[in-house]
């Protein structure tokens, strides 16, 4: 389970290029397959372009910078 994605835990990450702190825009995947949460959790990441994401048990998101524009993905540890 992601403690991002399920709303326990926010992400506090600054961008590398200006210092702003990021915004979480959600998991790579949304924006890879627009109807994918409609998918298990473990068919998704089968295709989320990771080969990881289900051996290791981490869930990829996108961080945005308002500020500059520099995006960034970043990987969540799941419980």
């Amino acid at each position: 389970m992601c403690l991002i994605c399920n709303g326990l835990q926010e992400v506090e990450k600054y961008c590398s290029v200006c210092g702003t702190e990021l915004d979480d825009s959600g998991k790579v995947s949304d924006f890879l397959d627009p109807y994918g949460h409609y998918n298990d959790e473990e068919t998704v990441k089968m295709g989320d372009g990771y080969p990881n994401t289900s051996k290791k048990q981490i869930c990829p998101h996108l961080l945005s910078c308002n500020s500059c524009g520099h995006d960034q993905v970043v990987f969540i540890e799941e419980v």
